[in-house]
């Protein structure tokens, strides 16, 4: 069955200058300030457009990495994934590093890396995104 999921900015003013709030609407769990500034210079208590990919990118990614594994009969016990989203002012997204981090009893680490490249290539959101160069540094805990 498809899911769709809502969010709503409401933005005021010109690019420079302006400000706005992007509200996760399905969820509810909350409204977030917007700006350009938070975009291209410090965040200041702001989110961006990058940040919130790298949300949905590093928690999809988690998703992937945990149903793959456990789908070939090793559960992990953690992951942890972080996703830097480079973003360059006139050029846009220009690449996104997602850094790994799992704990899978029993796994060698040459089948772990071989299970992150596989859900770096399927995660919907790096489908999604795949006109972006996307790295991944995975990292297997002992």
């Amino acid at each position: 069955m498809a899911t769709t999921r809502t969010a709503t900015t409401q933005w005021k003013g010109p690019l420079i200058g302006g400000a706005g709030t992007v509200s996760l609407d399905t969820s509810g769990v909350g409204q977030y300030e917007v700006s350009w500034p938070s975009r291209a210079e410090a965040a200041n208590g702001k989110t961006s457009p990058e940040e919130l990919i790298a949300a949905a990118h590093s928690s999809c990614y988690s998703m992937a990495l945990s149903h793959g594994l456990a789908g070939a009969g090793t559960p992990p016990e953690t992951v942890q994934t972080q996703a830097n989203v480079t973003f360059q002012p006139g050029e846009g997204i220009t690449g996104i590093t997602l850094s790994v981090k799992a704990r899978v009893p029993g796994l060698t680490d040459e089948a772990f890396q071989a299970a992150a490249q596989d859900a770096k290539a399927n995660c919907p959101v790096s489908k999604a995104l795949a006109g972006v160069n996307i790295t991944l540094e995975a990292e297997l805990l002992a």
